[in-house]
């Protein structure tokens, strides 16, 4: 893996702890200011955002393992974690923010891109 894709990696890395410790744990308190909805429905959606953590999370463990483990392996794991990133990435700009594309969709597609013109 190439410098440049392994900060690349590291960055979606840190992106989606940040998205993880947002969603499961400063949901009520910060998700109001970040998503732009009420505390109410951040009481209400206090679950469903939890939920979307944990797999967060999951995505977290794929890429992190990936770094980890040896070729071809870990490879693996990288291209699979950022592949899911950018498909989620994509969906969540259709459906939910424009924002998401360039917050989680390009980060990871370049860090995807970086790995396999190093690979």
């Amino acid at each position: 893996m190439s410098l440049l894709a392994l900060i690349l990696t590291v960055l979606v890395i840190l992106i989606h702890l940040y998205i993880v410790v947002l969603e499961m744990v400063l949901w009520r308190s910060r998700g109001p200011k970040v998503f732009g909805i009420t505390r109410q429905f951040a009481e209400e959606s206090a679950s469903l955002a939890s939920n979307q953590g944990l797999y967060n999370g999951f995505l977290v463990v794929a890429l992190v393992l990936g770094l980890t483990l040896a070729d071809p392996l870990g490879h693996a794991f990288v291209l699979y974690g950022l592949g899911c990133v950018v498909v989620a990435g994509l969906w969540g700009a259709a459906t939910a923010s424009r924002r998401i594309l360039f917050v989680q969709a390009l980060p990871a597609a370049l860090a995807l891109a970086a790995t396999l013109v190093a690979h």
